[in-house]
């Protein structure tokens, strides 16, 4: 498995990273042993969750259930401040909040420290440098080693950074977002403002929720108990006119050279300077093996300026 820096950070991760969102939830307890277990044998050493997944804390019980000795060869890496209660007390990025939070989650994972903690979502009534100072206090505490963000706007991020900065804070190594061959609006002005401050970028959805893997066709019927099948929020969103005829462009594009759509997804991605890791979650074993395989087509510069070509984006 391919390794890379974590942004400006001094973690490596693995080039394929494994989105834990389905443990403890879409998956059961022996699924989520059987996934974590094969992530672990392919040498995937970045496992990426929240107090969140899982109905609220069973991915984070699964990982510390199942990972066992394991845990030290892993880079684990988690979120806070997304809702964890129904009335809206458990959540955000104040300091009284956060120390309980990674309290919570150290609990749940059996472990003494979290490698990445990451504010999941904006949180409009705390000032930044309460989040800062807090997260800032976790890392000399040793409960947490680096931090990072996930679903800000690109002005929002450059606030945190520069707060960090000038308060003297541990910075931000890293930042969430959705970003894969189909969905590249973060190159209008996040990738710039991620370059110019070495935070690393792990995409999600490399797959468009599973638009890219090569099982759907304009006109048939949609896999059974797939995502885009079974949630009516992704299928809105992808399964659109513009994005079937890019689909068929894409298709054709690696027809002809002998690859697969999926194999485009992760290459595409893992030939972006920016991508630290490509964060992929999966429901079985084999699921991780086809991810694995597929980061290893190195895109040649010709060939991703076709795929700018082919999506507009030249």
């Amino acid at each position: 498995m391919k390794q890379r820096t974590l942004g400006a950070s001094g973690l490596k991760v693995s080039l394929v990273g494994l989105g834990c969102n389905n443990f403890g939830g879409r998956i059961d307890t022996e699924a989520s042993r059987e996934v974590i277990h094969k992530a672990l044998d392919l040498g995937i050493t970045l496992f990426d969750t929240a107090d969140v997944y899982g109905n609220r804390g069973g991915s984070e019980t699964c990982l510390g259930q199942f990972l066992g000795d394991r845990r030290k060869d892993i880079v684990l890496a988690s979120k806070f401040g997304s809702p964890m209660d129904d009335a809206g007390t458990m959540m955000g990025g104040s300091r009284r909040y956060i120390m309980s939070a990674v309290e919570a989650s150290l609990k749940r994972l059996k472990t003494d420290w979290i490698d990445l903690y990451q504010l999941h979502r904006p949180d409009p009534l705390t000032p930044a440098e309460e989040t800062l100072r807090a997260l800032d206090d976790l890392v000399r505490q040793g409960k947490i080693r680096y931090i990072g963000c996930s679903s800000h706007a690109a002005w929002q991020l450059v606030g945190m950074q520069w707060a960090a900065r000038h308060h003297g804070f541990s910075p931000l190594v890293s930042f969430e977002v959705e970003y894969s061959v189909l969905v590249r609006d973060p190159e209008r002005d996040l990738v710039p403002a991620l370059q110019a401050y070495g935070i690393g970028l792990l995409p999600y959805y490399p797959l468009a929720s599973g638009f890219l893997t090569g099982k759907y066709r304009r006109g048939a019927p949609l896999p059974e108990g797939a995502r885009l099948t079974k949630g009516q929020r992704y299928s809105d969103k992808y399964l659109t006119e513009a994005n079937w005829i890019l689909l068929e462009r894409l298709d054709r594009f690696c027809k002809e050279r002998g690859r697969s759509l999926l194999e485009l997804a992760f290459g595409w991605l893992a030939a972006q300077p920016v991508v630290s890791s490509v964060i992929a979650g999966a429901t079985r074993a084999e699921q991780l093996e086809l991810n694995v395989k597929a980061v290893d087509w190195t895109l040649a510069p010709q060939e991703l300026a076709e795929i700018d070509r082919l999506t507009g984006k030249e």
